[in-house]
């Protein structure tokens, strides 16, 4: 397993870490017993960084994740979490109030059954009603959970690069790192733009999502993804390409985003052990001849000077729900 510094916080952590989403319902029905070998796996396999968050389940893999990490010594792994997006009911779903956010990080170190966390993040900024709330607010409020020993470090979580960058440069609160998904693909490589000033910052960059939350899969997305139909088709067609030349899109696209740079760690939602060892044969060894043409062809045939991306459609589609709910 390769390492790496997470950005000035002295922490060293795994290219690959362990995406806590898995352990709920998101991606398929959920198995607690293999979700609980699949931790202790990972672990093993050199994997020291899990991230998780109230979110995936409402609490499930908090839990899950608490579960199978009892007797596990606790200087051997590094673990973070979030506040910000709690509950599926859309009237619930975000709050970046400061008392909510001390309750979610404390409900979060009850549910880990740890006293504390190595890095909260704040969850999905964009759907707060206002910045000031994230800055005046939820920011301040995970400084002093820092001073009080809950967590170690702050950090950013969302799909809007562009958001955390301005959050980084209005908060008077210092932020270690920021975690961006689905933009260190095969299809949307714009993380790449952005890195260079993150470092310079001295915040550590931590990416989620190289299949693009399983649009670049043979298996395809679940049925809540938030990509347009048209790009959902080009997807399609890159995997049914995959499938021909007997190949996982899966694979490549994991190979593609494990090499990119200046990214400490990279975030992947295993479903099972299978996944896991794949994943790591990726990054140890690479992929066939084989695989390197046919990744060649897909990236000129289907993904040339293209970035599809879901940009500005979850926001809208959120502040419609919340609103139909509050003209009742």
């Amino acid at each position: 397993m390769k390492y790496n510094e997470l950005g000035h916080t002295g922490i060293k952590v795994s290219h690959i870490s362990l995406g806590g989403a898995a352990f709920s319902n998101f991606y398929g029905s959920f198995d607690e017993e293999k979700g609980l070998e699949l931790i202790r796996e990972t672990l093993k396999c050199g994997v020291n960084y899990v991230e998780t968050g109230p979110w995936y389940g409402g609490g499930t893999s908090e839990r899950t994740i608490g579960k199978a990490l009892v007797g596990v010594p606790r200087d051997s792994y590094f673990i973070g979490s979030k506040v910000g997006r709690y509950e599926m009911a859309t009237e619930r779903m975000f709050d970046f109030s400061a008392e909510k956010t001390e309750a979610g990080v404390d409900n979060t170190l009850r549910l880990l059954g740890l006293d504390y966390v190595d890095l909260i993040q704040v969850h999905d900024a964009t759907f707060a009603p206002d910045i000031s709330i994230v800055l005046k607010e939820t920011l301040p409020m995970l400084e002093k959970a820092v001073k009080d020993g809950k967590t170690r470090y702050i950090g950013l979580a969302d799909y809007d690069i562009d958001l955390m960058k301005e959050i980084i440069e209005e908060s008077d609160v210092k932020i270690s790192s920021i975690l961006s998904y689905a933009k260190s693909t095969l299809c949307d490589n714009r993380l790449q733009n952005y890195t260079k000033y993150f470092k310079s910052k001295g915040i550590s960059v931590i990416n989620a999502a190289a299949t693009g939350m399983g649009l670049l899969s043979n298996h395809g997305p679940q049925p809540w993804h938030p990509a347009s139909d048209d790009i959902k088709a080009i997807c399609k067609r890159a995997s049914d390409y995959c499938k021909e030349q007997n190949v996982e899109l899966a694979r490549l696209a994991t190979w593609f985003t494990l090499n990119q740079p200046d990214i400490d760690t990279n975030i992947c939602g295993f479903y099972n052990v299978e996944q896991l060892r794949d994943t790591i044969d990726v990054l140890d060894n690479g992929l066939t001849e084989h695989e390197a043409r046919v990744l060649e062809d897909i990236q000129l045939r289907f993904f040339d000077n293209v970035a599809l991306h879901w940009d500005n459609v979850e926001l809208p589609i959120y502040k419609a729900k919340l609103n139909a709910l509050q003209n009742k």
